[in-house]
């Protein structure tokens, strides 16, 4: 099934919440719970005690210092802290996923397995993944700082400024996509400019699974458990939209 759709994710997504309680993937699923909840206890602590003074300095650094526009700010000041909730959250799971990026690597081949009836042809242990699994979480770092950067040297352009929380989200949701869908796609042996160049042929599809997880992680409990369902949403997402791809690959 190859739908590409901008509506798809929602669904990928609910699957993979059904799919949490299945025999033989509750064990990868209780680390990364266990990290979640930490990392994000972390941030919510942070934010209810920090928030209006950042989204304040984050309107002073971004809105120019004219007089005129100060009318703007009762209408800015929501989508500021829109932004500031995605960036800290955002951030605090690039954390997270870089701690369970082994857990999640092994819950997607679980998955994978399971979907497809047959183990995948590269089936590895929990401690010979993570060398493989931490330079790929790299590597999506790499691709991420100077894109985060660009992003905030356009909020220090007046007027062009105001457009970057839209940007914001819609580079958020990219993120997430790559930071989920590159498990299956790392596990079948793919690179990572491989794996991006196909991420870019299902871009609604990818845009959309990555929108749900990001709008996911600002809702308190559910941020909780989103993390496997992720990667499992993202698991069945590689199987059925990449299903020449990932078929090539088990007949390596």
């Amino acid at each position: 099934m190859r739908t590409n759709s901008p509506l798809s994710g929602l669904a990928y997504l609910g699957r993979g919440f059904k799919m949490l309680s299945e025999p033989g993937l509750r064990a990868f699923i209780l680390v990364p719970l266990l990290i979640n909840t930490v990392i994000f206890v972390g941030a919510i602590y942070l934010l209810v005690t920090n928030f209006s003074a950042w989204v304040d300095a984050l309107i002073a650094l971004w809105l120019p210092d004219w007089g005129w526009l100060d009318y703007l700010i009762y209408f800015l000041w929501p989508i500021f802290a829109l932004v500031l909730v995605l960036m800290v959250y955002y951030g605090f799971s690039v954390v997270a996923n870089f701690i369970a990026a082994p857990f999640n690597g092994i819950l997607s081949e679980r998955v994978e397995q399971r979907l497809r009836g047959e183990a995948i042809s590269n089936e590895l242990t929990l401690l010979q993944m993570i060398p493989g699994t931490l330079s790929r979480e790299l590597a999506k770092l790499a691709y991420f700082i100077p894109r985060v950067l660009l992003l905030l040297i356009l909020g220090f352009i007046p007027l062009i400024n105001l457009a970057t929380p839209v940007l914001w989200f819609f580079f958020s949701a990219w993120m997430m996509a790559i930071q989920y869908i590159d498990y299956p796609m790392d596990n079948n042996g793919l690179t990572f400019k491989r794996m991006k160049v196909l991420l870019k042929e299902r871009r609604w599809s990818a845009l959309s699974l990555g929108s749900v997880i990001q709008l996911g992680m600002l809702v308190p409990l559910l941020n909780l458990i989103l993390m496997p369902a992720a990667v499992i949403g993202a698991t069945i997402f590689w199987v059925e939209e990449y299903e020449a791809q990932s078929e090539q690959n088990r007949l390596r």
